[in-house]
């Protein structure tokens, strides 16, 4: 046993929903329709789709891609959204490296709860940044990760960064609707 320990507390409320089936609301729903971006981790707005911090994230600048449509199934999706959610990867991307300069990406979407989706019923996108070395023996032996940024340092950093001219028009597009 481990004679050491780094406390993680911020990481309690995760374990504690982590096995819930039932939630009060889609996160994907409830946290753009609430309107405060910053205190949601929304990094942009597109049309179709939205850029999220992930609040529980493998590294620093972990994203999420996901569509306004609470849908569960990627066949379901409406190809002018799935275009929007890939450009957005790209975008959100390309931002991460002039943040991050990560040397590699996990880019996926785990579909159902047997395939690791922990919301299950609003399909994602997950965009999460690599290095060599991100990994230590913290996950391995403690079941903890060491984040070396705060997620409003994340925040601020990856805030604003969406550049490509139809991104941009679309947001301002949506968000003066």
């Amino acid at each position: 046993m481990a004679n050491h320990r780094i406390w993680a507390p911020w990481r309690l409320e995760y374990v504690k929903d982590a096995s819930k089936d039932e939630e009060d609301g889609c996160i994907f729903c409830v946290k753009p329709a609430e309107g405060d971006d910053e205190a949601n981790l929304i990094v942009h707005r597109g049309e179709r789709a939205f850029v999220m911090l992930n609040k529980f994230p493998y590294t620093n600048g972990h994203l999420m891609v996901a569509p306004y449509d609470h849908l569960s199934r990627l066949q379901d999706v409406a190809p002018e959204t799935l275009a929007e959610v890939m450009g957005l990867a790209q975008t959100a991307m390309n931002r991460l490296e002039e943040v991050y300069d990560p040397q590699g990406y996990n880019v996926g979407i785990n579909q159902g709860r047997v395939a690791g989706a922990g919301v299950e019923h609003h399909i994602h996108l997950h965009v999460v940044p690599r290095w060599g070395g991100d990994t230590n023996f913290m996950p391995v032996v403690a079941d903890t990760r060491v984040m070396p940024q705060s997620l409003e340092d994340s925040y601020a950093a990856m805030k604003g960064g969406f550049s490509h001219p139809r991104t941009r028009e679309r947001g301002r597009e949506a968000a003066s609707d």
